[in-house]
């Protein structure tokens, strides 16, 4: 393949436009989400994302599906259900359906596919997240959260010595840096990663691999999708250009599920919380909920 200049400037200007995009999210989410602890104490998240209660896996999942989040800035939010100790499988229920609910990709499938797919998407979403939490948490996957992910991070005064600011809308803040700080070389080795699969991997290259001739086109596009990061309002449009180029729509439905469950720049993020037993787990319910979403797809409609 010819690196050419336009490949190289897709590259940078999807990184810059992800860095200014994604930093902006993760401090404007992490400090709505401590301002949000001020007035909801941990144990009313508890209480209302509590494991216990059958419910709270359904809330959880309903509370992803309205949150406009894509895999990235879900994160700082996961930070937050952390530090309040909200019932694990709920919270993995949160971090599965958040992304993949974004009304922002339900719309779309509606305008580009129709209400039918859409439906069909939004149930296998819904369901599988919600099974995934429920399982991982009866089988103690709890036990691979990094101890250092629950506790609340100190803010430091401007001489560097340990100190509450007197405004606690300046303490949020200080928190929110401190936080940032920490996932920041994450989230710009994520972002540097996906910049160059965007630029380099030409949309002919993915039909071509996932086109219908192939029998494992969904299991690869399912794949390809985790790389290849690509924004909820892209997402959709795209899958159409490569539904037209000749990728099978199962294997359309595996891709958009794939690039919107998950990211490599998601993945590189969630070392920071969780170990890597954990972060397979959460890499097998993403591919097995695209692969089986793929073929429920093509073969019911």
């Amino acid at each position: 393949m010819t690196i050419t200049t336009a490949m190289v400037e897709q590259s940078l200007t999807m990184f810059a436009f992800l860095a200014i995009e994604l930093t902006l999210l993760f401090l404007i989410i992490s400090y709505l989400v401590g301002v949000l602890q001020l007035y909801l104490s941990p144990a009313k998240i508890q209480s209302i994302l509590s494991s216990k209660q059958g419910k709270g896996y359904i809330i959880a999942a309903f509370l992803g599906a309205i949150t406009p989040f894509c895999s990235c800035s879900t994160i700082p939010f996961l930070k937050g259900l952390l530090r309040a100790k909200a019932g694990f499988g709920t919270m993995l229920v949160f971090l599965f359906a958040s992304p993949l609910l974004n009304p922002i990709i339900i719309g779309l499938f509606v305008v580009t596919f129709g209400l039918q797919v859409a439906v069909f998407y939004f149930l296998v979403a819904m369901s599988v997240s919600v099974i995934a939490g429920f399982l991982l948490e009866k089988l103690g996957f709890e036990q691979y959260v990094k101890a250092e992910a629950y506790s609340q991070p100190l803010a430091k005064s401007c001489s560097g010595n340990k100190a509450q600011p007197v405004n606690k809308w300046l303490t949020i803040w200080h928190i929110t840096w401190k936080d940032f700080k920490s996932v920041v070389p994450y989230l710009m080795a994520g972002i540097a990663i996906g910049s160059i699969i965007y630029g380099f991997m030409p949309t002919e290259l993915v039909a071509s691999m996932a086109g219908e001739e192939n029998p494992f086109a969904i299991p690869i596009a399912a794949i390809i999708g985790i790389p290849l990061y690509i924004r909820a309002e892209a997402v959709i449009p795209l899958s159409a250009a490569l539904a037209a180029k000749g990728m099978g729509l199962g294997a359309v439905m595996a891709l958009i599920i794939g690039s919107a469950g998950a990211s490599l720049t998601e993945v590189i993020l969630l070392k920071s919380i969780f170990k890597n037993p954990m972060i397979l787990a959460f890499l097998v319910v993403i591919i097995g909920m695209a692969i089986m979403a793929g073929y429920l797809y093509q073969y019911l409609f």
